[in-house]
């Protein structure tokens, strides 16, 4: 006979997720950090109820901010190389709607997280309940439905009964290494008060490891043979080989074959920067060592990224007609992208069965000390760019400079939007694998500070260090309260260039006017004098704000001291930005215009898209 427990519906989902395991260091954890909430009628009387019996073995955090709480989910989980993540759970609504921006950035950048909106009545009877959006040509649709192309799996749980399947689906695909991504499970209000005899096996203690797929033959041998017949090979490490956990395989593959290392922004710290063959940032963002490298390369390791237009100058950059792509992807999707050989295969056993399989290759000495020596110049030109001023105001560089010298590379650096990703990814100086954090696949402005609390969570040991421009900031701070309310402690650098200043430059770049990025170039009738600081402490955190670099300094290491966030402002100028290294990217310039300035951009723009490679 099979036993059973009688359980409402969110009983039994809080239940099983309590009872999710992972293994970390051989040792058995649970695979959920906790369950972010914030509660509406949708789900407080149902889940809320399920929540607080597990209030133990299931942590329930609260935010200020559904979009907020869902990135510090999806930073937990980053932060531990997807191998833990955590639920997040609102009302239908507006609260759910809230997700969709969060859930877009963890569906690009293959991120697990489970959310859980509450959802209207499965019966239908009180139709239509507060918060319903109704749509006059199908009555299945509700707010919800918002989530459906930024969800990995999305389902509905309309019978109690329907848990059973929907939520072993869910961990399948939030364990997933290719398909890994948001997961939506909506829970009707109705539905979630239900009770059901579930069978007791479904809250059996379960442990989910990383799967580690090994390559195919056949594309094992034809990367092996392009690679031996390479003359200029380069490595490009994106975001899996940190997922994968890759970096000594990474080290072993690339030191035995004298392969130069680039890295995209999710790949960057996979190899520690001081490390001889790490060239840096690649791309649109990339220095100079590594562009140099990759418009001559034959034959390109791309190992576990997307090959985004920022890392491949919109497929610009590789300028070698001859060169081959080969990609070592776990996803096939992205292993066969612009017809390069796939290789699919997790990052770690892929390197591992490629350097076995080229027969001690090793690339020419001129190659590699070429490398070298392109490496020695832009550490000359970082350097120049980074160092302290008595201009009257910083620029981004010099920002990072300051928080090199008072943290060093022993901190993990959160950042996603802007202009600090471009300056980041060129002059950041990273330390371990996971020390630089970064959302540039969605680049969603506002998930700094929340992801620094998730962050934070996730590795409570370390020092986490937040800069962030004004603009992000004005957009999302209100988890500043929340890592307050929970002693969980980290520095924030507020850079206040008086408004989006990325995008002004971008504007400026392209002949336009300026107009409505900098705030005093937008329509106003008062130009704001914004106090950061005071806003940041009037939060609770300890704040200051600082006039020049030396200043910054100072601040950066009582920061450091504080046992509480702590926000340090310092005003920077929005036109400085690094001009060494770097690439084009394709930013379409108006074909015909009334400016002279957008007319002789657009003569620039149709010379710079010769370069790129069509066919490939």
């Amino acid at each position: 006979m099979i036993r059973t427990t009688r359980l409402t519906m969110a009983q039994a989902l809080a239940r099983f997720l309590a009872a999710q395991m992972t293994e970390i260091d051989g040792e058995p954890v649970p695979i959920f950090g906790g369950v972010w909430a914030i509660f509406g009628h949708g789900n407080v009387v149902g889940l809320g109820e399920a929540l607080y019996r597990h209030r133990d073995d299931l942590p329930t955090w609260r935010a200020h901010n559904e979009q907020a709480m869902a990135h510090a989910a999806i930073a937990f989980g980053k932060a531990h190389f997807r191998r833990r993540f955590m639920a997040v759970t609102s009302s239908t609504g507006p609260g759910s709607l809230n997700l969709v921006t969060a859930a877009g950035m963890a569906y690009v950048n293959r991120l697990p997280v489970l959310l859980l909106p509450g959802d209207m009545f499965a019966s239908r009877i009180p139709d239509p309940v507060l918060q319903q959006v109704e749509d006059f040509n199908d009555g299945t649709v509700t707010a919800n439905d918002c989530l459906r192309p930024v969800s990995r799996y999305f389902d509905r749980i309309a019978r109690p009964e329907q848990l059973i399947p929907a939520a072993n689906r869910a961990m399948q695909v939030l364990t997933d290494p290719a398909d890994c991504g948001p997961v939506t499970l909506c829970i009707p209000q109705d539905v979630q008060a239900e009770a059901w005899d579930y069978p007791e096996s479904f809250f059996e203690r379960r442990v989910w490891t990383q799967r580690r797929i090994r390559p195919d033959e056949g594309e094992l041998k034809r990367a092996a043979e392009a690679l031996k017949a390479a003359a200029k090979p380069l490595i490009i490490a994106g975001g899996g080989v940190l997922y994968s956990q890759a970096s000594e395989a990474l080290v072993r593959f690339a030191e035995a074959a004298g392969i130069p290392v680039c890295e995209t922004q999710g790949g960057k710290s996979s190899l520690p920067d001081r490390h001889a063959l790490n060239m840096g940032a690649i791309g649109v963002t990339g220095t100079s060592a590594a562009n140099r490298l990759a418009e001559e390369a034959d034959l390109i390791l791309a190992v576990g990224t997307r090959l985004q237009d920022f890392t491949t100058g919109s497929w610009a950059l590789f300028k070698n007609g001859g060169k081959k792509i080969v990609g070592l992807n776990v996803q096939p999707f992205d292993a066969a992208k612009h017809r390069a050989l796939p290789l699919v295969a997790d990052a770690r056993e892929g390197l591992d069965e490629l350097a076995a399989s080229a027969g001690g290759y090793k690339a020419p000495a001129e190659w590699t000390q070429g490398a070298r020596q392109g490496k020695a110049e832009w550490t000359v030109a970082a350097d120049a760019a980074r160092a302290a001023s008595n201009a009257p105001l910083a620029s981004d560089a010099q920002v990072i400079g300051a928080l090199d010298r008072v943290f060093g590379s022993d901190i993990i650096l959160v950042q996603a939007a802007g202009g600090l990703p471009g300056e980041l990814h060129k002059l950041w100086r990273a330390g371990e694998p996971g020390s630089y954090h970064m959302d540039y696949g969605f680049s969603t402005m506002g998930y700094e500070i929340a992801a620094g609390l998730g962050v934070k969570m996730a590795r409570p040991d370390k020092e986490i260090v937040v800069p962030v421009g004004d603009g992000s900031y004005m957009m999302l701070n209100s988890e500043i309260a929340t890592s307050v309310m929970l002693g969980l402690k980290f520095t924030i650098v507020v850079l206040d260039n008086g408004g989006f200043g990325c995008i002004n430059r971008l504007q400026m770049a392209t002949g336009g006017a300026n107009f409505n990025n900098l705030l005093k170039d937008a329509r106003h009738e008062v130009l704001p004098a914004i106090d950061f600081a005071a806003h940041a402490a009037s939060m609770g955190a300890a704040a200051r704000k600082v006039r020049s670099i030396a200043e910054l300094e100072t601040a950066l290491e009582a920061a450091r001291a504080n046992e509480r966030t702590t926000v340090v402002v310092i005003e920077t100028d929005p036109l400085i930005t690094t001009e060494a290294g770097g690439h084009w990217w394709d930013v379409a310039v108006p074909e015909v215009s009334s400016r002279p300035e957008v007319n002789a951009a657009r003569e620039a723009y149709e010379e710079k898209r010769k370069a790129q490679r069509v066919g490939d």
